[in-house]
């Protein structure tokens, strides 16, 4: 079968390669040349374990080639950014589904399949796509096959959940689903769950919003806990050995292209009966200036000016920063007049090393959590002005001996001695 793959970033290039490695001819779209270009030569753009030595591996097969012009195939599959408008309610841009959709269509043929990978606000399927399909003179369900499968997939183990996680295969009719199922059918080994695309559409928000509004209600209890002074990790961990609780855990914010952007496409096609999600999406924006704030209380007692962060992306072990709350925190500590240092392993471009990022300051600032930050080493903090340690994501194992560590479990503690010693004082 010969796929064409519209757009090359953290799902569309996995997933092309994935289609290249069991058997199809498989050509991946992307607007950037210099992308293209380095695909073709054997080296990714993106940071996910595996996936540079199968592209390799699909070159040598000559199953895949990365292009900046659509051609001819059998299937079609968009797997393009969805990122939010600047209006009201942050609705969904379809602006770059419509242009890969415009791309595709003259090459289209009868008994062609068209799959939206892309996440996007319910009917968007019924109401912007199809309209297109038919407008150049086709019969969706007869002659071209249109179909919603959302991926849901994790960051740093891509390749294995592509053909091991359950699948929803969401036709506009049921022969689009039929049709859709079976060009997965060659790699997904987990259920195909089969539905119709509006299901589909709104299902795969309503992932990422279940787990926003859990994150939310983690991130108020920590609020509460500290205003409190009670040990928020503590609860959390003893309520979650109830059978029926699954408390999340607080953090510095909510980031990436899922959960901080997915709730909004359903907030905005029904504002009134949404309060629920909006009310989470407000508070876990909210959490960067709750983070800086208690920063600002800690340095208090502080003599030094120099905060380090460690780790700028918006989850552990992968390189990616889209909505990266550590971007707004880094933002409002410099406008606070402190002096900011940024440590992060998976960030190229991030060229300071963590002895370099940690000299002379005067608190280590941890908002992601990378496997290289659950032990601090001593030749980080030997050299720092004042040696704590805050780490909003509870990752941190073991620090050197005369390192003070604060958490959302601890937080409140450490205030309140630093307000007994000014009284004593």
């Amino acid at each position: 079968m010969k796929i064409t793959v519209i757009g090359l970033g953290y799902i569309g290039l996995p997933t092309a390669i994935l289609f290249a490695k069991y058997g199809h001819k498989v050509t991946g779209i992307d607007l950037s040349s210099w992308m293209t270009t380095q695909l073709n030569a054997g080296f990714i753009h993106i940071e996910e374990p595996g996936l540079e030595q199968e592209l390799k591996e699909a070159l040598l097969l000559g199953n895949f080639y990365a292009s900046t012009q659509p051609v001819s195939a059998d299937a079609y599959i968009i797997a393009v950014p969805t990122p939010n408008k600047a209006d009201k309610y942050q609705s969904c841009d379809t602006s770059y589904v419509e242009a890969a959709m415009t791309s595709i269509l003259p090459y289209v043929k009868t008994g062609d399949t068209i799959i939206v990978e892309s996440t996007i606000a319910p009917r968007t399927m019924v109401d912007m796509v199809q309209p297109m399909v038919e407008k150049n003179g086709f019969t969706v369900g007869k002659d071209i096959f249109l179909a919603h499968c959302p991926e849901r997939v994790l960051p740093g183990n891509i390749m294995h959940e592509l053909i091991h996680n359950p699948r929803i295969i969401g036709g506009i009719t049921d022969a689009c689903t039929k049709k859709a199922a079976t060009v997965y059918g060659t790699f997904v080994q987990g259920e195909m769950i089969e539905a119709r695309a509006g299901e589909a559409e709104l299902s795969k928000l309503m992932e990422n919003t279940y787990r926003d509004v859990n994150i939310a209600l983690a991130n108020e209890l920590a609020k509460i806990s500290n205003r409190l002074g009670i040990d928020a990790l503590r609860v959390i961990e003893m309520a979650n050995k109830h059978p029926r609780v699954n408390l999340h855990q607080p953090g510095p914010g909510v980031g990436g292209h899922c959960l901080a952007v997915d709730p909004y496409f359903v907030i905005a096609t029904a504002p009134e009966q949404s309060l629920l999600m909006q009310t989470a999406r407000t508070i876990n924006n909210s959490m960067p200036a709750y983070v800086v704030q208690q920063v600002q209380a800690l340095m208090a007692e502080r003599e030094g000016n120099q905060i380090t962060i460690f780790g700028m992306t918006y989850k552990g072990n992968i390189d990616d920063m889209r909505e990266s709350p550590a971007t707004e925190i880094r933002d409002k500590l410099n406008e606070a007049g402190f002096e900011v240092r940024v440590f992060d392993p998976h960030v190229t471009e991030l060229l300071l090393t963590g002895e370099e990022a940690c000299e002379g300051s005067s608190l280590i600032l941890v908002l992601s959590d990378h496997d290289e930050f659950l032990n601090i080493p001593t030749n980080y903090t030997d050299k720092m002005r004042d040696k704590m340690i805050f780490d909003t994501k509870n990752i941190v194992q073991s620090v050197g001996a005369k390192v003070k560590y604060v958490n959302y479990g601890n937080l409140h503690k450490i205030k309140i001695s630093q307000k007994e010693a000014v009284v004593q004082v």
